[in-house]
């Protein structure tokens, strides 16, 4: 009976696997349709080959043993031909196997983009800028992406510092994002959803806290969105958050980070216009939650050891104004 519920287990978490937010299994997209296929290609040709094989050995130790050890002969011309088909058959599955491959990697570089979006990989965190022919359509988020389904955007890929490699499972394959060189992938999503992304090469102490968030939605709701992205950080709605403007305006935050509408202006870390609109904070370390923000300014290294982020020393009243501003900014 624990044998059972042993095995039941085990196809239960083979089968988790299988789907979720972060599994190629389970292709939401274009690209990873077309990863799949080849996987599915691949998978079933190979488990085909590997029982045929397993037959295959057994009927020429039979052969061996019964015909040709009867006969007296030490070479089987049948054995002999069965080989050499093998090998015909080897090497036209491996051509079918390359082909299906070249013609997926098209599908994963290549479309008419609906959208251009360039991500900036930095330690240990995304860069999201959504790219525009007219300047004032253009604007910055960070360990998010956002895209309209049904819409093929291009990603440029760049890198800040080190290598990175961007993954979304879901979505498409790995690209690495190369410190002085830019590489691309296209999306095109079919299914809304929340799927992760994540940083698929060891780039130092935070590789494995560097998420991105990618939401799917349909086009209006996507628009909307961005028109909101678009408009400047939101004034203080009380007392207190004007207090923490004035706090994050006169301290290091404004030299590290920008909120468009205001003075900060600083290109170091992150940009916090629309900070609260995030599902999550330092790149998905943190839920976006008041206690996890006064926990994230208090002492960033515990959360995320290694990260720039420096820790501002603060009195208790102005740490809550500045938590104040900051969950206001959506």
């Amino acid at each position: 009976m624990k044998t059972v519920r042993l095995l039941a287990m085990v196809v239960a978490l083979l089968l988790a696997g299988c789907n979720g937010v972060q599994s190629s299994l389970a292709p939401a997209g274009d690209q990873s349709a077309a990863i799949d296929h080849v996987w599915q290609i691949m998978v079933w040709t190979c488990s085909t080959i590997y029982l045929f094989t397993l037959g295959a050995l057994a009927w020429a130790i039979w052969r061996r043993r019964t015909v040709a050890m009867r006969e007296g002969v030490s070479r089987d011309p049948l054995l002999s031909r069965a080989l050499f088909a093998w090998v015909v058959l080897v090497v036209g599955l491996l051509t079918w196997f390359v082909a299906v491959s070249f013609l997926a990697d098209r599908r994963l570089h290549g479309g008419t983009p609906d959208l251009e979006i360039r991500i900036t990989a930095k330690q240990w965190w995304w860069q999201v800028e959504y790219l525009s022919p007219e300047p004032s359509q253009q604007f910055t988020t960070a360990n998010e992406l956002r895209l309209p389904r049904d819409r093929t955007a291009r990603i440029e890929l760049k890198s800040g510092d080190v290598i990175h490699s961007f993954w979304v499972p879901a979505l498409s394959g790995k690209e690495d994002l190369i410190p002085g060189y830019t590489n691309a992938v296209f999306l095109t999503p079919r299914r809304d959803g929340t799927f992760r992304g994540q940083c698929a090469e060891f780039c130092g102490l935070q590789h494995a806290h560097m998420a991105l968030d990618v939401q799917v939605t349909d086009e209006a709701t996507f628009r909307a969105w961005a028109a909101k992205q678009l408009a400047p950080a939101p004034s203080p709605s009380s007392t207190t958050a004007l207090r923490g403007a004035e706090v994050f305006n006169r301290t290091a935050c404004a030299t590290c980070h920008t909120v468009r509408g205001t003075p900060a202006g600083g290109r170091v870390g992150p940009d916090l216009t629309h900070l609260a609109s995030r599902r999550t904070l330092a790149a998905g370390a943190l839920p976006m939650e008041r206690d996890a923000m006064a926990k994230w300014l208090d002492d960033p290294q515990h959360p995320k050891p290694g990260n720039l982020m420096p820790a501002v020393p603060l009195s208790k009243d102005d740490s809550s104004a500045l938590v104040d501003y900051l969950m206001g900014l959506k």
